[in-house]
């Protein structure tokens, strides 16, 4: 479809697309998963 690649589409859809760096990635995961457990 027009604009699936576009960053309000796929969060439309409930992707989810981060750019970090590598240091942060554990945390990050960690508050994903509690965001999407509550």
């Amino acid at each position: 479809p027009k604009g699936f690649q576009r960053a309000e589409f796929l969060q439309e859809k409930g992707f989810i697309d981060i750019v970090l760096h590598r240091k942060d990635l554990k945390e990050t995961i960690t508050k994903v998963l509690n965001m999407l457990q509550d």
